[in-house]
């Protein structure tokens, strides 16, 4: 029977590594020598550079007390030669830019991704909250313009027609009506809600009760004349008024003033009469302090002007 023959450790066959102590070893020779750099550049620049490097790594070892074999402090030196165990940085590059930034996530990280959720967090509100929103505020406001407002607009058209006893208001609501339907179709919501405003007053007014009546009362005048400043040789006579409702309260009315032609919304103005019904009620009130005749004129339900019961001239002032 062969035997078989055991495989040889020489020629090709790995050599075995070098023990780990010994490494450690060799490091801290390598070490001794970088934190001695006097010594170092001193003696590698000498001719028997190895040998003299040896003898006083020995010398340093041997006052710690410490025993260095030959073997670790030739290849301490070797490795020193060669720079190995030197930590050498890399040259700025890309990719050592990202790798130093991935290093230090740890202090970037949160806040990039406390912003990141904050971006992420406005751009949904965004999109699928206040988009969707105003979308559906502009539709809303453009079903209100194409049929809300012109229903209101028919609206107060019927009453209008309904309630008024002149044909004069039906005109007007007419022509407002008309006018702002047209505003409507062409986008003109202004003009629209105006010709709903212009309505609705047409509608207050028909429906309005009052007695226009003189004033009668401790403190105010009942009359009073100017001189018009386009006529200073002329003189005009007012009574001033007031419209009482059925429970007796003033209404404050728009009510235009010729002089100055501004419309103000007044509770009390003056009605531009002819002299002899302002020297009138100047008797009547000088005869005991109370005017008899004090109504000037009644306005009725479905009516726009007051029917007066005495003589005016159509002329008002809100200030006197």
């Amino acid at each position: 029977m062969t035997d078989i023959a055991a495989p040889s450790q020489t020629g090709s066959a790995a050599s075995p590594k070098a023990p780990l102590d010994d490494v450690m070893m060799a490091m801290d020779v390598v070490d001794t020598l970088r934190h001695q750099q006097d010594i170092a550049l001193r003696e590698l620049d000498a001719a028997a550079r190895e040998q003299q490097l040896m003898a006083r790594l020995r010398d340093i070892y041997g006052q710690q007390g410490i025993a260095v074999p030959d073997h670790i402090l030739k290849e301490g030196v070797k490795a020193l030669a060669e720079s190995r165990f030197v930590y050498t940085p890399p040259r700025p590059s890309l990719q050592v830019s990202l790798a130093r930034l991935y290093v230090r996530r740890g202090k970037w990280g949160p806040p990039l991704a406390a912003i990141g959720l904050a971006i992420l967090v406005g751009l949904g509100g965004y999109f699928l909250a206040w988009k969707p929103y105003q979308a559906s505020q502009v539709e809303a406001a453009r079903i209100e313009l194409a049929q809300g407002l012109p229903a209101q607009m028919d609206a107060l058209y019927e009453a209008i027609y309904i309630d008024t006893k002149v044909q004069q208001a039906v005109t007007e609501a007419e022509a407002l009506r008309t006018r702002g339907k047209t505003a409507a179709a062409e986008g003109d919501r202004a003009g629209a809600e105006g010709a709903i405003a212009g309505l609705t007053r047409l509608r207050d007014t028909l429906r309005q009760e009052y007695a226009l009546t003189i004033v009668n009362r401790e403190g105010v005048q009942s009359g009073f004349w100017t001189f018009p400043e386009i006529n200073t040789e002329a003189t005009n006579y007012y009574l001033a008024v007031e419209a009482l409702d059925a429970d007796g309260k003033a209404l404050s009315l728009p009510i235009r003033n010729e002089e100055t032609g501004a419309t103000d919304t007044v509770s009390m103005w003056g009605v531009r009469v002819p002299e002899q019904v302002y020297r009138s009620v100047e008797a009547d009130k000088r005869n005991d302090g109370i005017i008899q005749r004090n109504v000037v004129g009644l306005k009725q339900f479905g009516f726009l002007e007051v029917d007066y019961t005495m003589p005016v001239l159509g002329g008002a002032v809100t200030q006197w």
